[in-house]
């Protein structure tokens, strides 16, 4: 196994100023491995559903070249369930409806084929769950990106420092970067969270783009003007996923292969947003994706003369 993704997979019922969408299949670990495939050919799932969730995204899943031996199914049980209506800018969002359901009492089994992977991606769960991830390994990955939330910094503070302390990479956006280091400049939070343990952190900004960091560097990438834009459900997961699906693909964790990286998870997030849930990632050609790749290039391409 190269690349193992960790999270929800889940049921989201959404509403957007352009639409609304009942029970479409989401969860972050299906956007994660969803953007992912279209890098690396070799990944697999660890998460649980219940009985209600389509055999037909299965399916899905597997055409994709996501192996899914490690998603639970619960006989009888009934999947994650998300409701929430986005503000006007797209920015904000209520939270309407949360039913954990089957994730209630989750415990994650790691299958033995997936224990040696080479790149480890934990979407947003407990901190719990995703140190028993890590603590099932048989060896350490080359790699480990966590995403994380403000719900859990302002629930359970003590056990996501440990978690983040075990990481190499972490993803967040620039709200909870702030509450996380208690810092309003996004420089002086970088330093903070880098003192809790990863090497990089990366800043979501949404519309506004991505920062990357190290202890000594840093990297913007903007994100592209789009026309249109549906619903940002599952953009930070997409971004995610492209991120850690390029790095497995070029087997490079430099920053400045990282640097690539997170353009490479800018263009899957892009994507996202198109369409609501998960359809406009199924869709999306490997030529879209080199088509998406090269405006992103002419967007920040540039000759420039010193005087």
């Amino acid at each position: 196994m190269s690349l193992l993704v960790v999270g929800t997979v889940a049921f989201d019922s959404i509403h957007t100023p352009f639409g609304k969408v009942e029970k479409t299949v989401g969860g972050a670990a299906t956007y994660i491995a969803l953007s992912a495939s279209f890098f690396t050919k070799d990944s697999g799932i660890v998460s649980v559903v219940g009985e209600d969730f389509p055999h037909k995204t299965l399916h899905e899943l597997k055409k994709k070249n996501i192996n899914i031996d490690g998603l639970q199914i619960i006989k009888g049980g009934k999947s994650f369930y998300w409701s929430g209506k986005y503000h006007e800018d797209l920015n904000n969002r209520d939270t309407l409806v949360t039913e954990l359901n089957v994730l209630a009492d989750f415990n994650p089994v790691v299958p033995e084929q997936y224990k040696d992977a080479d790149f480890l991606m934990l979407g947003n769960l407990t901190p719990a769950v995703q140190q028993s991830v890590i603590n099932q390994m048989s060896r350490r990955p080359k790699l480990i990106v966590l995403d994380t939330m403000n719900f859990w910094m302002e629930s359970m503070p003590d056990e996501l420092a440990k978690t983040i302390s075990m990481v190499d990479v972490l993803t967040i956006n620039d709200s909870e970067a702030r509450q996380l280091s208690g810092q309003y400049s996004l420089l002086k939070a970088a330093r903070h969270i880098l003192k809790m343990g990863p090497k990089y952190l990366i800043i979501k900004k949404g519309e506004h783009g991505a920062l990357l960091f190290d202890s000594k560097q840093v990297f913007f990438a903007p994100a592209i003007p789009l026309e249109e834009v549906f619903d940002p459900t599952g953009a930070g997961d997409s971004f995610a996923g492209g991120f850690i699906g390029y790095l497995d693909k070029t087997k490079d964790i430099s920053f400045d292969n990282m640097k690539r990286a997170v353009i490479f998870g800018s263009a899957a997030a892009s994507f996202c947003v198109e369409k609501f849930g998960i359809d406009r990632l199924l869709e999306v050609s490997e030529e879209d994706m080199r088509d998406r790749i090269k405006e992103f290039i002419n967007l920040v391409q540039f000759d420039i003369q010193l005087a």
